[in-house]
């Protein structure tokens, strides 16, 4: 579920020994499943511990997660990194503002778990954003832009080179392509 490196590990470790007897780590996440959901990790005291908490054993000590929080943190890691800045840890969960699909989820989940999860920051960079509408009795995904994506010069390139590419490689024979049903109005708005 969660991956802590050796150095997050022993980071831990050190910063335990120096708690309350029974004190473990909880990673958590606030909002999870939605545009605001964070990611934290906290010291849970022995009589902070629930009845449904997940127990991950690490090297000499335990990691918590409340069940609310268990598929958020699927495939999250932990590190501790010390470069010429100083030492930081870092969190990384890919699920924590959607949650991850099952394989055998609708194709319609599927597609729009992935447009969420890795098309979506990316557009988020220019402002931007694709919901999908549906998917056609006859195989293609139909998408609404909006943001910087609407009216945005580079609009087919994105839809036909990356999305459509992207999703024909990952959903096989299921997808036979993309459609873009967006009125493009180019404006203030519009990414150049």
């Amino acid at each position: 579920m969660i991956n802590i490196s050796e150095t997050a590990q022993a980071h831990f470790a050190k910063l335990l020994s120096n708690q309350a007897e029974g004190t473990h780590i909880r990673v958590f996440v606030v909002n999870p499943g939605t545009a605001n959901a964070e990611c934290g990790v906290s010291y849970c005291p022995a009589d902070a511990v629930e009845a449904d908490d997940i127990h991950l054993e690490f090297n000499g000590f335990t990691a918590l997660v409340d069940a609310d929080s268990k598929n958020y943190l699927e495939d999250a890691e932990i590190d501790f990194v010390t470069d010429q800045m100083g030492s930081q840890l870092t969190l990384k969960a890919p699920n924590a503002k959607l949650r991850k699909v099952a394989d055998d989820a609708s194709l319609f989940d599927r597609v729009h778990y992935f447009l969420q999860a890795e098309v979506n920051p990316q557009l988020a960079g220019h402002g931007g954003e694709c919901s999908l509408i549906e998917i056609t009795d006859d195989g293609y995904a139909v998408l609404q832009f909006g943001g910087g994506c609407n009216g945005c010069s580079q609009i087919d390139v994105t839809v036909k080179d990356g999305i459509e590419k992207q999703l024909m490689e990952i959903m096989g024979d299921e997808i036979k392509g993309v459609k873009d049903v967006t009125e493009h109005q180019r404006g203030d708005h519009s990414y150049y």
